[in-house]
Parts: C-alpha cells; sequence; structure tokens
C-alpha cells in the first residue's frame, strides 16, 4: 500500500517560517519527481516546487525566493522549507510523487498538511 506522510505544517504569524516533510513508503519503482502543491479554500490545486530526480527544481513564481525544495527521490523523501510566509500562502500543502512508466504519469498523492498565516 502505499502512503506518503506530510508533517510540519500549522499556524503562523506572517514573515515566519515553516518546514514540510513527506515520507514515502510502500513505492516500489523509483520515482522521477517529487514536489508539492497547494490547495486553497475555492481554488485549484496549484504548483508549489518540484523536484527532479536530476536534481533540477522548479517553482511557482509565487514563492520564488522564498520557499526552498529539497528532497532525494531515491529515498523518496521531499522537503518544503518556506520563508516570509504570506497570508496568501495559506492553504492545504500536499506531497506528490511521480512515475513515468511505460510512457504513462502516475501520480501517488498524500492526505495534506494545513499551513495557516496570520497577517
Amino acid at each position: 500500500q502505499v502512503q506518503l506522510v506530510e508533517s510540519g505544517g500549522g499556524l503562523v504569524q506572517a514573515g515566519g517560517s515553516l518546514r514540510l516533510s513527506c515520507a514515502t513508503s510502500g513505492i516500489i519503482f523509483s520515482l522521477n519527481a517529487m514536489g508539492w502543491y497547494r490547495q486553497a479554500p475555492g481554488k485549484q490545486r496549484e504548483l508549489v516546487a518540484t523536484i527532479t530526480d536530476g536534481g533540477i527544481t522548479n517553482y511557482a513564481d509565487s514563492v520564488k525566493g522564498r520557499f526552498t525544495i529539497s528532497g532525494d527521490t531515491a529515498k523518496k523523501t521531499v522537503y518544503l522549507q518556506m520563508n516570509i510566509l504570506k497570508p496568501e500562502d495559506t492553504a492545504v500543502y500536499y506531497c506528490n510523487a511521480a512515475q513515468i512508466r511505460g510512457g504513462l504519469r502516475l501520480d501517488y498523492w498524500g492526505q495534506g498538511t494545513q499551513v495557516t498565516v496570520s497577517s
């Protein structure tokens, strides 16, 4: 059974920091990428940051310079350091793990962790 478990969310004041962690289990084959997505109330889920098995990172424009993704696709762990948090960063943050197998993309998702930034 595949499981992705996020931790590290919580309530923080604007300007503060949080570090999210994601641990996986039950994923047998290697991963091509891992990442973080978020969904605010009434909005669609959006990409926050991703990291590939080659170490290439990608960030949403809204978090560049404030958030840093790190991790190891071989160990199937990923982290998100979030600094200078803003109220608009408030959302449920989801861990994602992706595999490309036979030309098809398989996505695994965690249950999400709430991040609330107060003004």
